[in-house]
């Protein structure tokens, strides 16, 4: 049975309702043909079920592109099952899932960032895709500002509203002091509000 400390702060066990047999299969690839491949054993199973969808969401919210954020999703708890026999001793397992998952994603923006001024003419004659239920964020008003923000005021933002963590937290993750924490979130709600229309909400301990 899955601890409780698995649960906090993360979504019911509906949540990711996946192919669990995918992560054996990115594992069974090249770099995994070599060794033995490694079972799926049932803490993992309800430890992927409990914190996928919070991880795709976080990483959409970074990526504006819902697929993209499944793979980085799959590729993070991937190699968190390569792992497991010691990260399931960690009080949060989710949260090295969730860290390497962002890493993860921001790497992505960045190379879509530098590849975008050679596509930027065939995107924009292109007609977009009709947008899926489940690419609910990037198609939103949200989200589209969401995507204008540079990755620093980005990442904290993501880590703040959506995985509901305080300042002192971020700061402890991300490597960062507490004030550039804060000066990150104001900024990056200041933009959100521009791009919006609207007054950005105070951050809390921002002033």
């Amino acid at each position: 049975m899955l601890p409780d400390r698995y649960r906090k702060g993360q979504p019911g066990l509906g949540a990711g309702r996946v192919q669990l047999d995918v992560l054996q299969q990115i594992l069974a690839g090249p770099a995994a043909a070599k060794g033995p491949r490694v079972p799926l054993d049932d803490d993992f199973c309800e430890f992927y079920q409990a914190n996928y969808g919070r991880v795709v969401a976080m990483a959409t919210a970074m990526l504006g592109d819902r697929r993209e954020a499944e793979d980085v999703a799959q590729e993070a708890f991937a190699r968190a099952l390569a792992r497991w026999s010691r990260l399931r001793r960690y009080d949060q397992p989710g949260a090295w899932v969730r860290t390497v998952a962002l890493r993860l994603a921001i790497d992505s923006a960045r190379r879509a960032r530098r590849g975008v001024r050679a596509t930027v003419a065939l995107a924009a004659q292109r007609r977009p895709d009709d947008p899926e239920p489940s690419d609910a964020l990037p198609f939103t008003a949200l989200g589209a500002a969401l995507r204008t923000l540079p990755l620093r005021e980005r990442h904290v933002i993501v880590l703040h509203y959506l995985a509901d963590l305080p300042v002192a937290e971020i700061a402890r993750e991300c490597g960062l002091p507490s004030g550039t924490v804060k000066a990150r979130l104001a900024a990056g709600r200041k933009r959100l509000g521009q791009q919006l229309g609207c007054q950005p909400e105070e951050v809390p301990g921002a002033g």
